[in-house]
């Protein structure tokens, strides 16, 4: 029950902080105090544009995760590229994050039978993970090779790390380990989907 409430706690602001942008952005187009001040206006509709796809995004990892848990989602894997689906993604990060991003991509196989739809979100999760939890600038390496059985493919980052008693308990549900604690000093946010959310990607890919 201690373990709960701080769970409840969390998943309350996450939802609620995105709609409440929403709503203030849509208050203040309709009141027409926006009306005469055009770059003001584009910027409040790119911030409720990113809350919104923020929230969207929160949804569906919930959704997909209670799938997976419950065996109600397949992964449609077939023959796809790594390649287009890390490049679309290190431009995206590059280009809305606030500090350095130096990606490093060292790819060694064309191909990988995955679903090329949760592929891309894992690696984006993992992705924003390495920039949420590292210090003034960050280093992420992509790389992939083959072995008998699998294409194995990797992201590494010179982030802050997690401890070993830490990592026993990181990919389960709703665990943030002392990450919570690193989120307070560098503004990182979050309750525990992102880590499980990879993990249960993968298990469904019997990866």
């Amino acid at each position: 029950m201690n373990k709960i409430s701080p769970i409840c706690e969390d998943f309350s602001y996450a939802m609620v902080q995105p709609l409440s942008t929403i709503m203030m952005v849509q208050d203040m187009f309709k009141s027409g105090i926006l009306d005469t001040k055009p770059e003001i206006k584009n910027k409040y509709m790119s911030i409720a544009k990113r809350e919104t796809e923020h929230l969207f995004t929160l949804i569906n990892k919930i959704v997909t995760i209670s799938k997976l848990e419950n065996y109600k989602l397949e992964m449609n894997r077939t023959e796809v590229e790594p390649t287009p689906i890390i490049e679309k993604l290190t431009e995206k990060f590059k280009s809305n994050v606030q500090k350095p991003v130096n990606f490093i991509i060292s790819l060694q196989t064309k191909t990988a039978y995955a679903d090329n739809d949760y592929l891309g979100k894992v690696i984006s999760n993992l992705i924003d993970n390495a920039i949420k939890y590292s210090k003034e600038s960050v280093e992420i390496n992509i790389t992939s090779e083959e072995s008998e059985y699998y294409t194995i493919l990797k992201v590494r980052d010179n982030g802050l790390g997690i401890s070993e008693a830490d990592q026993k308990v990181i990919l389960q549900k709703y665990e943030r380990a002392t990450t919570a604690k690193r989120s307070c000093k560098n503004g990182a946010s979050g309750f525990g989907l992102g880590l499980n959310f990879v993990d249960q990607v993968i298990k469904a890919h019997e990866g």
